[in-house]
């Protein structure tokens, strides 16, 4: 009876308690109101109305400045009102600036003095009565004093004082996972977390020195470094605790007692504390005095209590000496970030550092300004030698030479780089990836060394194999000059008689051309069509097929088929639920229990009722089953193994004609056989591996494919190695040339004029290239500095191509990005840079070009003057004008040599340096002139060096959605694969395995919740998509957060292309996979709009 007495007199208790609890009203109730209103408003109206409510968070932001708490965390409802936190702290910024400030939060059992110590150590107003305890979590400014500010690096100290753990009041509807959720959020938000202990048991300490314990490895999971002290409260000998180590010692042992136990929950490997944290327990553990002398209330307050927070306050002070604080911007992001992955289940999974993100994107930034400036000044060091070659000056390329010429500027980048990482106001966010950034430099640097050899040993390679014609070249240009000085003494009358110096010059030039290449065999052209047809005739293909698919022109589009059913041999399939792995794969389980239905696919059973009752009966139609059964030869996985083999073989074959030396050595059928070999080779494995078997009409449009691919190629190396190696081409250009030097030594010109003409002329085409290749390089540093697609991140270059698709609307090209984003990324670049050259920028270009050209005319007068001025002081001939000449225009344009043998009698420099800049100056205005669309034809062209600095980086693509991984850096080790937005995954095929249902589900709604995938065709077990990771190696390396983010742009897609979609997959949107209603309204212009939240 007692017993039940007693407990009757604690329900009783209990119910008072409740009522004391309910009829408590503070101010923080008023400001609670105020913030509910203000977030309704804002979920209504947004923020484009400014009326009295806008105005709530400026109020509650002068109260803070003022030194007022305000409550961060909703104690009764355990919530954090995100909209109306930010709105006040934006306020608070607005007043104040963005000041930096210094986290101090506190966590401790409940009534063990947090909020009194609190006041005691800052003077702070945290409510404190008897028998009130703090509910929920408040935060309070302090300013620091200017005589401090000289010790510390910060403006403010923020203080957040939080409800106690394992509070009486909420047992009953709280747990240990409130605790947790309380920890981790406290934890994360402070620079440094006091941990508040009252008295000195062991055993009343281990359940919150888990839970703290469990917070502080939590944060080091997600890269957050917070510090923490052990302040010990009510201890009776403060002077004998201190001495004592065996107290510290026990907590120590706890501390690592409950690692393991944290480690094991949070599958994470730790030992000891020290693992999770930077601890010392002889520092960072602190022993307090009780507050009251004796039993309250007639007790006194205790002096030593004072004494002993004044020492806990000097090593938070000593502490936060050694930190940089964070913004008041940072602080609220934080808070964002913390509050919204606690919201998730799984915290260490959901956690998104918006500031880290931020850190990271500015360095990415940054960091294709530094490979931008490297390859800059790789590409001039590249021309530079180029022309040496050219010039005969240079005969072997070392690496040491290309390091030598680079090595100022290297070092210039990574001095900055240093600077970057060592002073930035991030650098503790940054120093996580110094490592890779400082190798990746060393890489990209040491890569584009190696690229510049090979390319000029390359060039070296060409002038030694047309070293004969480059001889051939000389002796004709000096027979010639010879014959027409001759000609031109016997032609003096007929100098004005045009037809008849064009009779006279043609006879001597058709004799001389006769004489000097009779020994030489011309080049000839080439038959690539020709040559196509024999090989696929060896392979055994009939004409009949070959001529059919060249007549139909179907083989330019097997890389974007949507079905590949028609090139497949098929094979009679089981019935759809005996053998269902043989079916549609890759996606999602079909689970034919009714009950798994409602709960996988039914979320908000109200709104989806009608929803549901459809599926819920369908699927009990057998004439829906037998649809399934007859439809789609082919699985997802088969089609996408078959684009595979495609890509695969595209780009072997492609690689391996870009390695064959045609522009030296000339073209041979022998490359186009070992293309067909490499394509044959990747068809037989793939059919060795695969239980598809290909049709011919497949090999036949696939070496087709190949063959026009690679034509392009072979062609312009052709035409190029036939410019420099066939005599009667190269002859053939320069007879206009060379006839303006016959007729003007017809009219009697000086021996200084003719040669300043032939000068001229024989600059004219080098001064062309130089002025474009330098042209190239400053437009795509322009675009590269100016141009918004190209002067960011490799996020903000997706954001930008992806809005031009939803732009032009063209289905085939998304499905191109989708397939191969690289490809279509590298077509929007062209398309880019073709636009801003020809039509958006042409005034701009046309100045660079100017400027370029002025560039040249200066170092042109540079290199008369300096090569007259050596020659008259000594006193040299025509011979060693001509030498002094070339050599100082050797970096920058390239002069064939000639003989001076037909010249010996010029002896009057300063004449011939006016007649050079007489002739030079019409040849100047010319080229001023010039047509943009020569930059066409030039060596270096502003589209391929952009797409090599801005293609260089991650192109993996999402396993689920195809969304490509947005990481700057290629290759980027020890960090994950991720995407800010994923899309829906049926936008890569994904469909319900054994029906037409594609799946519209987003990855990220979909890695939140219970439902299972197929990994692979022929998976015969589902993995758990919260354990996507497991599934196999393509998607272990994805970090996919469950944030259920969906991004407006891709359900417009999904909505717009529709059909299209459908017939190229040929799946349906019908069932699990009907287009939502509200999809239905999105516009583009709102789907554009919406990629602007990718890069924030």
């Amino acid at each position: 009876m007692k017993s039940d007495l007693l407990i009757k007199k604690q329900t009783e208790l209990e119910e008072i308690s409740k009522k004391l609890q309910s009829a408590t009203f503070g101010l923080e109730h008023i400001f609670r109101e105020m913030g509910q209103i203000y977030e309704a408003h804002r979920a209504i109206e947004g923020e484009s109305r400014h009326t009295d409510w806008s105005k709530y968070p400026e109020l509650a932001a002068q109260l803070m400045i003022s030194g007022h708490p305000m409550e961060l965390m909703d104690g009764d409802a355990g919530h954090v009102p995100l909209t109306w936190i930010s709105s006040l702290l934006e306020e608070v910024i607005k007043k104040l600036g963005d000041q930096r400030v210094f986290v101090l939060s506190v966590l401790g059992v409940q009534s063990s003095g947090k909020s009194t110590m609190l006041n005691t150590m800052f003077g702070l107003q945290f409510a404190v009565s008897a028998g009130r305890c703090t509910k929920g979590a408040f935060m309070q400014l302090l300013k620091v004093s200017e005589e401090m500010k000289k010790d510390l690096k910060f403006d403010y100290l923020l203080v957040v004082d939080t409800e106690g753990l394992r509070a009486l009041e909420l047992e009953g509807n709280t747990t240990h996972h409130h605790d947790n959720e309380l920890a981790t959020f406290v934890v994360g938000l402070g620079n440094l977390t006091l941990i508040n202990i009252f008295g000195e048991n062991p055993s009343e300490m281990q359940d919150i020195l888990q839970i703290v314990v469990q917070a502080f490895m939590r944060m080091k999971k997600v890269n957050l470094s917070p510090s923490c002290v052990f302040v010990h409260q009510n201890v009776t000998d403060v002077a004998a605790a201190e001495k004592n180590m065996d107290g510290k010692r026990r907590l120590q042992e706890k501390l690592d007692q409950m690692t393991k136990l944290a480690a094991e929950e949070e599958d994470c490997n730790a030992d000891c504390f020290s693992d999770v944290i930077k601890f010392d327990v002889r520092k960072d553990v602190k022993y307090c005095a009780q507050l009251w002398e004796g039993s309250p209330p007639m007790a006194p307050p205790n002096p030593g209590y004072s004494e002993s927070i004044q020492e806990v306050k000097n090593v938070i002070l000593s502490k936060a000496s050694q930190s940089d604080g964070i913004t008041l911007t940072q602080f609220k992001y934080k808070i964002q970030d913390l509050w919204s992955a606690l919201l998730n289940e799984n915290f260490v999974f959901s956690f998104k550092n918006t500031l880290e993100i931020a850190a990271y994107r500015k360095l990415e930034i940054q960091y294709g300004n530094w490979t931008w400036d490297l390859r800059s000044n790789m590409l001039t060091a590249e021309n530079q030698l180029y022309n040496r070659i050219e010039n005969g000056n240079l005969d072997m390329v070392k690496v040491s030479d290309l390091t030598k010429k680079t090595s100022k500027t290297y070092e210039e980048i990574k001095t900055a780089m240093k600077k970057y990482f060592d002073e930035n106001r991030e650098k503790e966010f940054l120093a996580q990836w110094r490592g890779r950034f400082e190798t990746k430099l060393k890489e990209v640097h040491d890569e584009q060394v190696s690229t510049v050899k090979r390319k000029l040993d390359e060039v070296i390679q060409q002038k030694e194999a047309r070293k004969k014609l480059d001889d051939k070249k000389k002796e004709f240009e000096d027979k010639l000059l010879q014959k027409s000085k001759e000609l031109a003494q016997q032609l003096k009358d007929k100098a004005k008689d045009e037809e008849e110096l064009q009779k006279q010059f043609s006879s001597v030039w058709s004799d001389l051309v006769t004489e000097i290449t009779a020994d030489i065999k011309p080049v000839e052209d080439i038959d690539l069509e020709e040559d196509q047809f024999k090989i696929l005739q060896e392979l055994g293909f009939e004409p009949i097929l070959i001529n059919e698919s060249k007549t139909s022109g179907s083989y330019k589009k097997i890389s974007s088929v949507g079905d590949y059913s028609d090139y497949v041999i098929l094979q009679k399939k089981k019935d759809l639920y005996e053998a269902g792995e043989s079916e549609p794969t890759q996606d999602v389980v079909k689970d034919d229990s009714h009950a798994s239905k409602l709960g996988a696919y039914v979320k908000n059973p109200v709104s989806n009722f009608w929803k549901y009752t459809k599926i819920f009966f369908r699927y009990n139609s057998n004439t829906t089953q037998k649809q399934h059964k007859s439809h789609c030869a082919l699985s997802c996985h088969e089609q996408q193994q078959i684009r595979l083999l495609i890509d695969k073989a595209e780009k072997l074959s492609l690689d391996s004609i870009r390695a064959k030396p045609v522009a030296t050595r000339g073209y041979t059928s022998a490359y186009l056989q070992e293309v067909a070999k490499i394509v044959k080779e990747k068809v037989e494995k793939f059919q060795s591996e695969s239980k598809c078997t290909l049709k011919k009409d497949f090999k036949v449009d696939l070496l087709l494919y190949v063959f026009y691919k690679a034509e392009i190629l072979l062609l312009d190396s052709q035409e190029e190695f036939k410019m420099k190696h066939d005599p009667l081409t190269y002859l053939e250009s320069k007879k206009t040339q060379y006839y303006n030097v016959f007729r003007s030594f017809c009219k009697g010109n000086l021996s200084a004029v003719v040669l300043a003409e032939l000068i001229c002329e024989k600059l004219k085409a080098s001064i062309v290239e130089a002025v474009c290749n330098k042209t190239a390089i400053g437009l795509a540093g322009e675009m590269r500095c100016s141009f918004p697609a190209f002067n960011g991140n490799r996020l903000n270059l997706e954001k930008h191509v992806l809005k031009s698709l939803a732009e032009n609307e063209n289905f085939d090209d998304f499905i191109t990005y989708i397939r191969n984003p690289r490809s279509q990324t590298e077509a929007f670049i062209k398309a880019e840079v073709k636009k801003y050259i020809f039509r958006d920028h042409k005034d701009e270009t046309v100045n660079i070009l100017k400027k370029n050209v002025d560039d040249i005319n200066m170092l042109m007068s540079q290199a008369l003057s300096t090569a007259t001025q050596k020659v008259q002081t000594q006193r040299g001939d025509i011979n060693m004008w001509l030498k002094e000449f070339s050599s100082l225009l050797k970096e920058e344009l390239t002069l064939d040599t000639f003989s001076s043998q037909n010249f010996s009698d010029i002896n009057n420099f300063d004449f011939l340096m006016e007649a050079l800049k007489k002739e030079f100056t019409p040849i100047s205005d010319e080229i001023r002139s010039l047509s943009l669309n020569k930059l066409k034809e030039s060596r270096l062209k502003p589209d391929e060096i952009l797409i090599d600095q801005l293609c260089n980086c991650c192109w993996v693509k999402c396993p689920f959605c195809a969304a490509v991984c947005t990481n700057t850096i290629e290759g980027h080790s020890g960090a994950d694969h991720s995407v800010p937005f994923h899309r829906p995954s049926g936008i890569k095929g994904w469909h319900y395995r054994g029906t037409v249902e594609f799946s519209i589900d987003f990855c990220t709604t979909n890695v939140a919740s219970d439902g299972s995938f197929y990994p692979c065709h022929d998976s015969e077990e589902t993995v758990p998509y919260k354990r996507y990771r497991t599934a196999g190696p393509e998607y272990a390396d994805w970090r996919i957060t469950p944030d259920e983010s969906k991004l407006v742009y891709w359900k417009w897609f999904v909505c717009r292309f529709q059909k299209k979609l459908e017939e190229h997959y040929n799946f349906k949107f019908q069932g699990r996979g009907e287009i939502p209603s509200e999809w239905k309204t999105i516009s583009k212009c709102k789907a554009i709009r919406s990629l602007d939240e990718m890069c924030k």
